[in-house]
């Protein structure tokens, strides 16, 4: 789906949905995932570096289980948001409903470099979109933007 075929009204459902998805899955909350972008075909999301994320405590990096579960979730995120495009003639309720069967079936990450940064944005976008499946691209950047892991999510949409 093209983004700038989306209204404004459509645009804040998305956001509101997205951020609503982080604010109902506790996991989410707790480590303290913000959004930072959505659209149908793309997604981001942001997270402060803690002591709590450290998994090499010689080095401070960020542990690959954060790393893993931010990669999922924003791709997960985006997930949601195309299909809320595809969506968009169902009722909330049938929305919500549809919405609700989406999970992850694979996500493979490729660990680029150590996770060190204060702030780190995951991002996702869509590779491929089908009735039952969607495959997305996620990567994990930290605030000078340098890459530190890939992955590539599949999840069950229909």
């Amino acid at each position: 789906m093209n983004d700038n075929i989306f209204d404004e009204k459509q645009h804040a459902l998305l956001e509101e949905m997205a951020s609503q998805f982080i604010s109902v899955i506790p996991f989410a909350t707790n480590l303290g995932m913000q959004l930072k972008e959505i659209t149908p075909n793309t997604a981001s999301i942001t997270l402060p570096m803690q002591k709590e994320f450290i998994g090499n405590p010689f080095q401070g990096t960020l542990h690959g289980g954060v790393i893993a579960t931010l990669l999922d979730h924003v791709g997960g995120m985006v997930t949601l948001a195309n299909m809320l495009g595809k969506l968009s003639s169902l009722s909330r309720q049938e929305q919500l409903d549809r919405i609700a069967k989406v999970g992850t079936i694979d996500l493979r990450i490729d660990y680029l470099r150590p996770g060190i940064g204060k702030e780190f944005t995951a991002s996702a976008n869509i590779l491929r979109a089908g009735n039952k499946v969607t495959v997305i691209h996620a990567e994990l950047c930290n605030q000078e933007d340098i890459l530190l892991a890939t992955g590539t999510g599949t999840y069950l949409v229909g």
